[in-house]
């Protein structure tokens, strides 16, 4: 029996499973919960069956195309000589994200309580600056920083640049965050935090910040995974994080591996953090 046998036969045992369930659905009473779970498993089974040897024949009909695209992306031998060549870049990676977090959370901080300030002057410098960086491409800032400071005596080091420019740029957002996160606690908080006799830092430090704080965490991991991966566009001033090591070795090895290595490294971090953002919000669902 040739290969077209051997794809087609399991399609129509497939279909055959698919007409059967659908059979059987109709005839179950709708008590039958049982019954009717059978009945959707062979469906499923029977859609399975289709979908595995078709995609079985397309792999088949196109193996040369296949096969010159695993020794373009998946070469073993490539893999095996830049996994530790890249780990130092993600060392450094690494490095420039939690050092740009940190400085993020207290600008974004105070750049939101800024934007919510009594003074009128102080809104609208907070608001010009969230709208002017948020409109502008975090590349175009990243340039302008290391570029554009040194002809004004600032020669900063790529790191520094790095870390300058995502935290300026991220944290006009999360301000915003911190700013939905704050207005989004009832103004009876503060009063009654005024009427004990707390001054108003007071009152936002110790009664309105801790509940804001908890409600906008999960956002503020979010955009973290969001600036894990923005790091790489500090590869365009030379520092030597994991995206900029992955190229030099793509353009050395004349193949794209290095890349899918680093999309690896990427996923082994962004993965979990996003489980564990899932995670935080469910719990803080219960405690609301």
């Amino acid at each position: 029996m040739g290969i077209a046998g051997l794809t087609f036969l399991p399609v129509i045992g497939a279909i055959l499973a698919i007409v059967f369930a659908a059979r059987a659905k109709k005839q179950i009473l709708t008590s039958d919960l049982e019954g009717m779970g059978l009945a959707k498993a062979g469906r499923t089974l029977g859609i399975i069956g289709i979908v595995i040897p078709a995609l079985a024949l397309i792999l088949f009909l196109l193996r040369d195309n296949v096969r010159a695209f695993i020794d373009e992306f998946f070469d073993l031998e490539i893999m095996k000589e830049s996994w530790s060549f890249l780990l130092r870049g993600l060392v450094v990676t690494l490095e420039l994200a939690l050092v740009s977090e940190a400085c993020i959370l207290v600008l974004g901080l105070i750049v939101a309580l800024i934007r919510i300030s009594r003074i009128k002057v102080f809104r609208f410098i907070a608001a010009v600056y969230i709208d002017v960086i948020r409109g502008m491409p975090l590349l175009l800032q990243i340039i302008i920083i290391y570029f554009g400071l040194s002809y004004l005596g600032l020669n900063l080091s790529r790191f520094t640049a790095g870390v300058l420019a995502l935290t300026i740029c991220y944290a006009a957002y999360e301000a915003e965050i911190f700013r939905a996160g704050i207005e989004s606690i009832h103004k009876g908080q503060m009063e009654a935090a005024r009427s004990l006799g707390m001054t108003y830092l007071q009152s936002m430090r110790f009664v309105v910040l801790p509940q804001a704080v908890r409600r906008v965490i999960p956002p503020l991991s979010n955009e973290f995974i969001a600036l894990l991966k923005d790091t790489a566009l500090v590869s365009v001033i030379g520092l030597g994080e994991m995206m900029l090591r992955a190229r030099e070795l793509m353009g050395t090895k004349a193949s794209v591996t290095p890349l899918v290595v680093a999309a690896f490294f990427y996923l082994m971090i962004t993965i979990p953090l996003m489980r564990l953002v899932q995670v935080m919000e469910k719990r803080l669902s219960k405690g609301d």
